[in-house]
């Protein structure tokens, strides 16, 4: 049965390590040129998304392993996976405005600070279904 410990350290050493992959992690190239509509874009937000996988993925790894989470191998593989791909949607950047105009967020996004904020929110969102996912799958 899935515990609420398992996912309370999930969740955390996400939230934690988002910050730092997203932030510090990620190349300045990485943050500039990952929106553009080109193979570059692809490229850069594809590396982007690499280098940030691998960052949450380790640290899931490493809390996994030191507190003896009750996480399956499916489990770890489907919240990563989650987290890789809606990362991915919501930094090519014209996804995320495309978005935010279908729903009336069009002046919010494109005040200051509104793509920032609405981009974060987007991705701790996803972190929360990553974690639930990496936490219940294969459990029982």
């Amino acid at each position: 049965m899935p515990d609420a410990s398992t996912f309370s350290s999930v969740g955390i050493t996400l939230v934690f390590t988002h910050a730092v992959a997203d932030h510090w992690v990620q190349t300045h190239g990485q943050a500039m040129g990952k929106g553009a509509h080109t193979h570059t874009g692809v490229r850069e937000c594809a590396t982007h998304v690499a280098t940030y996988t691998a960052a949450t993925a380790l640290a899931v790894l490493v809390v996994w392993q030191t507190f003896d989470l009750a996480i399956t191998p499916v489990g770890f593989v489907v919240g990563q996976m989650v987290s890789a791909v809606t990362h991915y949607w919501a930094d090519r950047r014209y996804t995320l405005a495309a978005l935010a105009r279908s729903i009336g967020k069009e002046d919010y996004y494109n005040s200051p600070g509104g793509a920032y904020q609405l981009d974060q929110a987007w991705h701790f969102g996803w972190l929360g279904v990553a974690t639930y996912l990496t936490a219940v799958i294969g459990v029982s």
